[in-house]
């Protein structure tokens, strides 16, 4: 501890030097198309983010600072084994958590003692991660939480004297890790922005590679100079939000998900950007980003087969946290949800990634028999097909329907629906139990002026439920008819699909 702190005031000193001769560094540029940093996060597209640290020994999310690096020890520490499954899962990069916000480093830093060699296992994790990358031809990525509650120059009166902090951990970072193809940065709340020296950490990361994607959490508010935040299902409008951290090269905001009419242009004053999305989503069906102690549950295939269709759409990208356990491996049954995912999309490094089908009920008019009234919020039928994954319609009895109008002439083979859930926090504060409200229902299309059933369910649907029919169908009205409930139900989105691959 004391060799490491006597570095202190020499690599600070150090640092102030980087940020000066750094002041002609790439700087985001107003642009209507994206930039080559960009292009090149478009063209991943998509990636395995792995949280692991200290809080994968305590079973909570957020520790703050005070759990002794002790409690660190997994007992057979695999990171091999991590890059190697997001290898053969088909992910093209690997987003890892270098530093949480405890403020734990999965690295030997010279900054602190708080890391793994203050540890019983003293191997640098993210050497390891971005040795294995290498070996099996994957981009390597890293999440760096700003926030940090163990580090005491955080609480310091001048930003400045954090910032150092930060600049001198990150230089660690790429002159000993590179290439790393995009930083994502998190805990942004805790500070004003201006206060986080932004412009200097994109600076230097822009300095060792130009081609690097940055980010914070939260990138996006509604009004400039303020911290009122724009849910990303509202960015449906170019010109309207403003950024809260500038420069950005992409939006953030785990894990909300986009539109299907995300606009990509933001400002900064006066002046537009071009900004894509990455979604963040959670393997375990309990949205827990670091692994318990207890097995947890997979979303369904289905689930994550249309996630990834609506995350990467429109030259956006998806992560997916796959996290190891306390032993220091992934989950076996875990590595295989993953896997068979890739597989069932057909994923390979060297094709585009794959696409859904055309949305046929896509703002197509929508009637329910029935819309639960509430002053303060809308559950209109006409949120099902809206496009967007945080509206939803809500019935107002258990025995509801909901019809959509359709053009008669397109054809559909593929019906996907988004379910409301319940949901039961637990005492993490993240994780949670969701439970669906639809034990049983049917599809119905009009036929000759008859409703004909093409599907029909006696089981829960879950939170999505995927209908791949064998044939083409085509009307002018579907029915969703719900038969049996154990509360009104509710529906973020359905979606009427013509999906070619079905009919290979």
């Amino acid at each position: 501890m004391i060799l490491k702190m006597k570095y202190k005031s020499i690599f600070y000193a150090f640092t102030f030097t980087i940020a000066c001769f750094n002041s002609s560094a790439q700087i985001l540029q107003p642009a209507t198309t994206p930039n080559a940093a960009q292009k090149a996060l478009i063209k991943r597209g998509y990636g395995m983010f792995i949280h692991f640290g200290l809080n994968t020994f305590t079973n909570v999310e957020w520790s703050d600072g005070t759990t002794p690096a002790s409690a660190y020890n997994p007992t057979n520490l695999d990171p091999d084994q991590w890059v190697r499954t997001a290898k053969e899962a088909g992910f093209r990069y690997v987003l890892l958590v270098t530093k949480h916000h405890d403020g734990f480093c999965l690295w030997d830093s010279k900054y602190t003692d708080y890391d793994v060699a203050s540890s019983p296992v003293k191997t640098d994790v993210v050497k390891a991660v971005s040795d294995a990358c290498k070996k099996y031809g994957l981009q390597f990525a890293i999440y760096y939480s700003l926030w940090d509650r163990h580090e005491p120059s955080f609480k310091d009166k001048n930003p400045q004297v954090y910032i150092n902090y930060m600049l001198n951990q990150l230089t660690e970072l790429f002159t000993h890790y590179g290439p790393i193809c995009e930083v994502w940065f998190d805990g942004g709340w805790k500070r004003k922005p201006s206060d986080w020296g932004i412009d200097q950490l994109y600076k230097l990361i822009k300095k060792y590679n130009p081609k690097c994607a940055v980010s914070v959490n939260h990138t996006i508010v509604n009004e400039e100079g303020t911290r009122k935040l724009t849910l990303p299902s509202l960015m449906t409008e170019d010109n309207k939000y403003f950024f809260q951290y500038f420069p950005s090269d992409f939006r953030l905001w785990d894990p909300k998900i986009i539109t299907k009419f995300d606009k990509k242009q933001y400002l900064h004053k006066g002046k537009s950007y071009y900004l894509p999305y990455e979604h963040t989503i959670c393997l375990s069906s309990r949205w827990n980003w670091f692994e318990k102690s207890e097995q947890l549950p997979v979303r369904s295939l289905d689930e994550l087969q249309e996630l990834f269709y609506w995350c990467t759409d429109n030259d956006n990208s998806l992560v997916i946290n796959v996290p190891p356990d306390k032993t220091g491996r992934i989950r076996e049954y875990e590595a295989n949800a993953v896997i068979e995912l890739g597989k069932r999309l057909g994923l390979s490094a060297n094709k585009p990634l794959p696409k859904n089908g055309k949305f046929i009920s896509l703002l197509k008019p929508a009637t329910a028999s029935s819309e639960f009234a509430d002053k303060n919020q809308k559950y209109s039928a006409s949120f099902v097909n809206d496009g967007s994954l945080d509206s939803r319609w809500l019935a107002a009895d258990t025995l509801a329907e909901l019809t959509i109008h359709l053009n008669p002439s397109d054809k559909f083979n593929k019906i996907s629906i988004f379910e409301y859930q319940d949901t039961k926090q637990l005492p993490d504060g993240f994780s949670q139990i969701r439970t669906g409200r639809i034990q049983e229902y049917s599809i119905d299309i009009l036929k000759d002026r008859q409703w004909e059933t093409i599907y029909l369910s006696a089981k829960p649907m879950g939170d999505c439920k995927v209908i791949r029919f064998q044939g083409s169908y085509q009307t002018n009205q579907l029915r969703f008819r719900v038969i049996k409930a154990t509360a009104p139900p509710s529906l973020y989105e359905l979606s009427v699909i013509d999906d070619s691959k079905l009919k290979k």
